[in-house]
């Protein structure tokens, strides 16, 4: 089989908690660069058809994956699995950045099903 050429996409896409960039895309896997403001958090919530990994480059990120919630600095990582309730949170004073490295068959932004949300989106295409 062919190599499929990846996508590179580098658009910025703006959200109440911050910002994405989704900066590759290619056959099962999506690569983002994510900045979450000071005292912001995401949805808590969970993808059917993707994991996540998620590593920090600079910041505080307090993160949810189940039941434990973990605090990663710059160089720290964690591995969220497909079905698991999940949220990124900066707590911190300067702004939280990380790369999220997303697998699974299906990576659409519609695939998150929404538990509870600072910024009373319902369960709609918005991270």
């Amino acid at each position: 089989m062919p190599a499929i050429a990846p996508k590179s996409v580098a658009a910025t896409e703006l959200r109440p908690w911050g910002s994405f960039t989704v900066l590759e895309e290619g056959s099962r896997y999506k690569i983002k660069r994510i900045e979450v403001k000071p005292g912001h958090r995401l949805s808590l919530q969970m993808h059917h058809h993707r994991s996540e990994h998620w590593i920090v480059v600079a910041g505080t990120a307090k993160v949810t994956c189940g039941e434990q919630e973990i605090l990663l600095t710059a160089n720290q990582s964690t591995y969220v699995p497909p079905c698991t309730t999940h949220r990124l949170e900066n707590s911190g004073v300067i702004p939280l950045i990380l790369i999220e490295v997303q697998n699974g068959e299906y990576l659409g932004e519609d695939d998150i099903v929404r538990f509870q949300d600072d910024y009373a989106r319902t369960n709609q295409h918005q991270k």
